[in-house]
Parts: structure tokens; sequence; C-alpha cells
């Protein structure tokens, strides 16, 4: 029988969580229940609180005493970062649901995160509306908008927390088993701007006997990639689509991290770069272009997304930071330079095109 755990604050919340608990037991799946708030919970868990503090070497008297909710938190969710992995790795449950607000949500999200791709995690939260890149990361995390404050049983809180718990019950109930491993995987990055290329590569590497991951270079597509390769899920990178560091250096929204071109020369993994989309950066609507920008070469991709074309020293500085960063390959690496543009929006004709900003960037 399939086990999920439900994770939560069982001092504040119990009522709600012994709800669902019922719930997915009356579904036919055992539950695991992990406290995780500061006082003594409403019913008996299967981990206390104090287990998951003592995780990371903290004590729950003493962080009782001292009353500091921040620090609380703190504890708490590197508790669960540790623990999490451990208590899955040891199949005392497969899949995880949890409920909360802003706190709740900051304390069992770092745990979810340090799960593997592919375990079925819920998060239902009251901030699950809003910019939740800081909670979800590079996971897969399923965030769940609770609507109502998660505070009481109500019209409202039952039926979403009903609706969870019959999603994570049939993530559970009807797991896909995918071997990641079942070929050797190459991780490739992808704008619609540079679609055609990483097609072609695709169809070319498949018959080769390999699968290939795209991910699509959002900021988040290419924190994702950097995270697989590394832990080692990867064995070649083709990354065509570098534009993330447009975002990064000149203040877009699709930024990746100044770590960015690194996990593959970490793990010493053979890599393909390129130059795809360094023409751009990219914006939310046109008026959420920073002022300084005004005047500039726009280009209206649709109503949310709005790109700018780079300068040639934005292209000397790009050009610096890409070097920089294969210059600390120790295994096989290559550079692609394209020359009839970095984007379909950089061909001959196109509003992009710009002999000079591609000549200072491959200089």
């Amino acid at each position: 029988m399939k086990t999920i755990a439900i994770a939560g604050t069982f001092d504040s919340k119990g009522e709600e969580f012994s709800y669902v608990k019922e719930i997915i037991e009356g579904l036919g799946l055992k539950t695991f229940m992990i406290h995780t708030g500061v006082f003594e919970p409403k019913f008996t868990p299967d981990v206390s609180n104090d287990e998951v503090v003592k995780a990371v070497g903290g004590d729950i008297k003493e962080i009782v005493a001292k009353k500091d909710r921040a620090l609380a938190t703190d504890i708490l969710s590197r508790g669960m970062e540790k623990l999490l992995p451990k208590l899955y790795s040891e199949g005392k449950f497969d899949g995880i649901l949890s409920f909360g607000g802003s706190g709740g949500t900051s304390i069992v999200t770092p745990g979810m995160r340090a799960l593997p791709i592919g375990v079925p995690k819920v998060m239902v939260s009251t901030v699950a509306a809003g910019d939740i890149s800081m909670y979800v990361g590079t996971s897969d995390i399923v965030m769940y908008p609770s609507i109502v404050d998660v505070a009481g049983l109500n019209s409202i809180s039952t039926k979403i927390f009903t609706n969870a718990a019959f999603a994570i019950a049939g993530m559970v109930k009807f797991e896909s088993k995918i071997d990641l491993n079942k070929k050797p995987l190459i991780a490739a990055t992808m704008f619609g701007v540079t679609t055609p290329c990483i097609n072609k590569s695709r169809e070319y590497l498949e018959k080769l006997g390999y699968e290939v991951l795209i991910f699509h270079a959002t900021g988040t597509g290419g924190k994702a990639m950097e995270s697989l390769i590394r832990d080692g899920y990867i064995e070649g990178v083709l990354d065509i689509t570098t534009t993330e560091w447009c975002d990064q250096l000149f203040g877009g929204n699709m930024a990746a991290g100044e770590d960015r071109l690194e996990a593959a020369v970490l793990n010493k993994i053979p890599q393909i770069v390129s130059v795809g989309a360094l023409d751009m950066v990219n914006f939310g609507p046109i008026s959420s272009v920073p002022s300084k920008y005004v005047g500039r070469n726009f280009y209206k991709h649709n109503p949310t997304v709005t790109l700018m074309r780079t300068t040639v020293e934005e292209n000397r500085q790009l050009g610096l930071i890409i070097a920089e960063k294969l210059n600390m390959a120790q295994i096989k690496t290559a550079l692609l330079l394209p020359l009839k543009g970095v984007s379909l929006l950089d061909s001959e004709g196109q509003q992009f095109y710009g002999v000079e900003e591609d000549a200072m960037l491959f200089k």
C-alpha cells in the first residue's frame, strides 16, 4: 500500500490536517504524519518536531524558550531539508502533501525541493498565486492556491483540501515509473528564436540513441538544467541558447544566476556552447521596461513579453563572460559561432539584424 507523507503545523492547524488525513486514508492509502510546528500537536505524529530540528542539531525546547519565530522557521526548514530525503530513501513515503501560509510553506518546501524529481509533491499555500520561485526553485513541486487562509474548515477550504488530497493520491496511485538512466541524457537549451537549430540537433542525437532534454531558457529553465547536471543526470550538454546571460547582466526578467555555464565544467562533461539569442534582453510588457532603456530597439513578442536588442557594448560584455566561463573547462568543450545571426530575429532583414553587434560578440 502506498503512503503519503503529510507535513505541517499540527499545533495550530491540527483540525485541518486531521481532515486531510481522513480523506487520504479513505482512498485506501496510508499516511505518514510529520509535525513542523513549534508547540505540542493536536494528535500524535509519526515524526515529531523535535526529530525534525534534531536533524540539524537543534532542540525544540530551546527553540520554544527563545520565542523567536524567524529562528524557529529557519531551523525547522533546514531540518526538513535534511530529514525528508532520508525518510524517503528509507521507504517511509511515496509522495508528500502540505499546506500553510508563508511560514508553513517556507518550512516544508525546502524539504520538498531536496526530494528527487518525480516524487509527487503538493503544497497548498496562501502564497501560491504570487512569485513562488523562492519556494519551488528548480524542483517539480505543485503549488496549489488555498484561495482562503489555512485557518479552520469551511465550505471553501474543505473543497480545496479535498481536491489537493485527491491530486496527491492520484499522483501516488498512478505513478509512472520512469528510468532517468534508460538512455544517455543530453541537455539542450532553446528559445523560440533558436528552435530550428535545436529541433535538427535533437533529431540527429535521438537517431544515435541519446535522449534529449530541452530546457526553455527562461531563467528557471537554465537553473533547472544546471541543477540536473550537478546532480549527475546529464552526460552531455548542447547549450545553444545562452540568452539568460543578457538578462543577468542587463536587468531582464529571465536571468539564471551567476553560476550559469558552470555545472558542465565542474562535472567535467562534454559540452557544445553557442551564443543563441544573445541579441535580446527579456522584459515584461513594454510599460515594465526600465526608463534608462527608452529609445532602444524593442520587439513586441507578445502582450506580456518585450525584447530589447543588445548593443555593441553589451555584446562586448557578453563575449567576455561567456569566454570566462568556458575557459574554466578542462574537458571537451566547443564554442560555435553562427555567422548568419544569433537568432531568427538577428538574421538579415529582421528587426534585430546587427553586423556590428555580432562582430563584437564574436571578437
